[in-house]
C-alpha cells in the first residue's frame, strides 16, 4: 500500500521512513529477497533528496543501523548515540520493527535500555483494569417487546348486537311496568340504571385486573413472567445460563442466593422467553446481550429493595374494595329487575306477565353477553395503552442502560497502540529472563524468532482490518546459536502478564527433520516440527475464523495479517532452512557473515 502511494507521487521522508519499517518488521536480513535487498539500496540512495527534518534523521538512522550489521564495536557508538536522540516514537519504531535486524554487539548496547522501556510500560495505561474492555463484545442494541395486536375492534361489533336486543327487551320490560304502576316503574328504572352504572364503573377494573394476572400479566414490569421459554436450542440456554449467573451475584441485602433464584424463578422464566424471542438470530452471540441481562437482573434487586417487584399483586389486592361494590351494585339492579317483575305482576291484566318473563330473562342473557363483551373490549383498550406506554418506558430505560454500557466501554477498552505496546514488553522481557537463564548475550545469538499463538480458553477481540489479539497467549522462543537451538515456550495471561510454567528443550540442527504447515479451512494453520529423537510437535498457529469476519474483509488477508502478528511467517523460514540445510544454512546466514550493506549499495 505504501509502495502504491509513492508511485502516485506521494514520496518524502516520511512516507519512505514507514516503507523501510514496513520492508523490514518481523524479518530479519536474510529473509530479504534480492529484489527487496535492491529497492533499499535504492530507497537509501534516495535519503539525500528528502527535505531536512526528524523524519529525515529517523531514515538516516535506520539506514545506518543495517549499515552496522558488519562493522567493528567501535564503529557502532555514533549510531547509537543517533539512535538515541531521535524523538521517543521514531527511536522506539525503529526498536521494534528493526529487531530481528538489529543483532550481535549492536543489540547487547541497546538491550539493558529496551528492558528498562519494557519494564516500565508492561503495566501501564492502567493495563490490569483495562484489558478485559478489549475482549468485550460490541453490545447489540436495546429491544423490548411490542405490544400485542388489539381484539377490541371484533368485540365491539358483537357488543352493539347484544347491547341492542337488551335494550329493547329491557325498554319492552320497562313498558309493560310502566302501564301497570308509572311511579313505580319510573322509580325502579332510575334505581337499575344507577346500579347498573356503578357495576360498569366498578366492573370494569376488576375484571381487566382479575383477567390480566391470569394471562400472566404483560403490562408489568416483567411482561412474560411465568411463561418459561422452551430449552430446546443453545441460544436459549445460554441465555437462562446467563441469568442465573446475574441473578446469583446480583442478590439483595438481606436475602441468601438461594431464596432470592427460588424467588425470581417465575420472573427469571419470563425474561428468559422474552430475551430469546427477541434476540434469536443467527450470528447473534449471548455475549453481546449480556449487557441487557445483567441490566435485567439489578432492575429485579432494586425492585425488590423498592418493594415493587411484585407490583400486579399489590394491585390485584387492591382490586377486592373494587370487587365488593360492584358485587353490590349487581345485587340491586337485580332487585330492580325483581320489582320490575312485581309491578308488572301487581297489575290486573294476567295476559302481560308471560311476556314479561320473557322480556326479563332476555334481559338477563343479552345483559350479561353484552356486559361481557363490552368488559373485554375496555379491557382491550387499557391492555393496548398500558402495554404501549410500558413498552415506551422499558425501551427508553434500555436505550439508557445501553448508551451508559457503551459508553463505558469505549472509555476502559484500550487502543490498539496499548495492546500492541503491552505485548511487544511481555515478548520483551520473556526473551530476556531466556537470555538470562541460559547465560547468552546477542553476541551468542545467530538469530532467533518468537511464535506467539493463542492458548486456550481464551477470549479473542479484533478491530476491523486488524490482527486477532487474545486473552491468552502462547509464546515460542526460539534461540539459535553455533551449538544448536534452545526452544522454551510459555503461556500468558494477557490481562495481567501473568505466566505459567515453562517447558524447554535444546536440539541439535540436524535433530530438526522436517517442518510443515497445515492449512485446514474450517480449523486453522497448524505448524508440524518433526524430530529424529522425538515425536512430531503440532502447533495451532491460528484458529478459523471466516465466519467472524465484518463484511467487505477478505479472509485471506485477514490470515496473512494474523500470520505476519504472531511472528510465524520468519519462525516457518527459520525452522525450515534448519531443517534443509542444517549448520550449513546457520553458517551461510550467521550475521558475523553477512555482506555490508554499504558495500552491496
Amino acid at each position: 500500500m505504501i509502495s502504491d502511494a509513492m508511485a502516485h507521487g506521494h514520496d518524502n521522508a516520511e512516507v519512505r521512513f514507514h516503507w523501510v519499517l514496513a520492508m523490514l518488521s518481523g524479518r530479519a536480513y536474510h529473509d530479504l529477497s534480492t529484489e527487496e535487498v535492491q529497492r533499499l539500496h535504492r530507497a537509501f540512495g534516495l535519503v539525500p533528496s528528502y527535505a531536512e527534518g526528524e523524519w529525515k534523521d529517523a531514515l538516516r538512522v535506520a539506514f545506518e543501523l543495517l549499515e552496522m550489521l558488519s562493522t567493528t564495536d567501535g564503529e557502532k557508538q555514533p549510531v547509537l548515540e543517533k539512535l538515541r536522540a531521535l524523538p521517543p516514537r521514531r527511536r522506539n519504531a525503529i526498536l521494534r520493527h528493526l529487531d530481528l535486524v538489529i543483532t550481535g554487539a549492536l543489540k547487547d548496547s541497546l538491550w539493558a535500555e529496551n528492558r528498562e522501556q519494557a519494564e516500565a510500560a508492561r503495566y501501564g495505561n492502567d493495563r490490569v483494569q483495562r484489558v478485559w474492555a478489549y475482549f468485550e463484545p460490541d453490545p447489540i442494541g436495546p429491544r423490548a417487546l411490542l405490544p400485542r395486536p388489539s381484539t377490541a375492534s371484533v368485540r365491539t361489533g358483537a357488543f352493539f348486537v347484544r347491547a341492542g336486543l337488551f335494550v329493547v327487551v329491557t325498554v319492552f320490560l320497562w313498558i309493560l311496568a310502566l302501564v301497570t304502576d308509572p311511579v313505580m316503574a319510573v322509580l325502579e328504572l332510575l334505581v337499575g340504571l344507577g346500579a347498573g352504572l356503578a357495576a360498569a364503573h366498578f366492573g370494569r377494573r376488576w375484571w381487566y385486573q382479575r383477567h390480566q394476572l391470569k394471562a400472566g400479566n404483560p403490562a408489568s414490569p416483567f411482561p412474560y413472567a411465568g411463561d418459561p421459554a422452551p430449552d430446546g436450542d443453545g441460544f436459549t440456554r445460554r441465555v437462562r445460563h446467563s441469568f442465573d449467573h446475574y441473578f446469583i451475584t446480583r442478590v439483595p441485602h438481606g436475602l441468601g442466593a438461594h431464596e432470592w433464584m427460588g424467588h425470581t424463578a417465575y420472573i427469571r422464566d419470563g425474561l428468559v422467553a422474552e430475551i430469546a424471542f427477541l434476540y434469536r438470530e443467527s450470528r447473534i452471540s449471548v455475549d453481546r446481550v449480556n449487557w441487557l441481562i445483567r441490566f435485567l437482573a439489578e432492575e429485579a434487586r432494586d425492585r425488590h429493595n423498592e418493594g415493587t417487584l411484585f407490583d400486579q399483586r399489590h394491585r390485584s389486592r387492591a382490586s377486592v374494595g373494587a370487587q365488593a361494590l360492584c358485587v353490590v351494585a349487581l345485587i340491586v339492579l337485580g332487585m330492580a329487575a325483581m320489582a320490575l317483575l312485581g309491578t308488572v305482576a301487581s297489575g290486573d291484566d294476567a295476559s302481560r306477565m308471560p311476556a314479561a318473563v320473557l322480556a326479563a330473562a332476555g334481559a338477563v342473557w343479552s345483559g350479561r353477553a353484552s356486559s361481557a363483551l363490552w368488559l373485554e373490549a375496555r379491557s382491550e383498550e387499557r391492555r393496548l395503552a398500558e402495554e404501549t406506554r410500558d413498552h415506551h418506558e422499558r425501551l427508553a430505560a434500555r436505550q439508557a442502560a445501553y448508551q451508559n454500557w457503551k459508553s463505558f466501554l469505549d472509555t476502559t477498552r484500550p487502543t490498539e497502540l496499548e495492546m500492541e505496546t503491552w505485548l511487544t514488553c511481555d515478548k520483551t522481557l520473556f526473551v530476556d529472563e531466556a537470555l538470562r537463564h541460559y547465560q547468552l548475550t546477542w553476541r551468542d545469538l545467530i538469530t532467533h524468532t518468537i511464535l506467539v499463538t493463542p492458548a486456550r480458553p481464551y477470549k479473542r477481540g479484533r478491530v476491523k482490518a486488524g490482527p486477532w489479539r487474545y486473552s491468552r497467549y502462547s509464546f515460542r522462543l526460539f534461540l539459535v546459536t553455533q551449538d544448536g537451538v534452545r526452544e522454551i515456550s510459555t503461556e500468558f495471561d494477557f490481562a495481567d502478564a501473568k505466566r505459567g510454567d515453562e517447558q524447554r528443550s535444546n536440539y541439535r540442527f540436524d535433530a530438526l527433520s522436517s517442518v510443515q504447515v497445515t492449512e485446514r479451512t474450517h480449523v486453522g494453520y497448524d505448524l508440524e516440527l518433526v524430530l529424529t529423537n522425538g515425536p512430531a510437535r503440532n502447533i495451532r498457529v491460528k484458529d478459523a475464523d471466516s465466519h467472524q469476519l465484518a463484511p467487505g474483509e477478505n479472509a485471506q488477508e485477514i490470515a496473512e495479517i494474523d500470520l505476519n502478528a504472531a511472528g510465524f511467517i520468519h519462525t516457518f523460514r527459520l525452522l525450515e532452512g534448519i531443517a534443509a540445510d542444517g549448520k550449513g544454512w546457520i553458517e551461510r546466514n550467521n550475521p558475523n557473515n553477512l555482506p555490508s550493506f554499504r558495500a552491496a549499495t
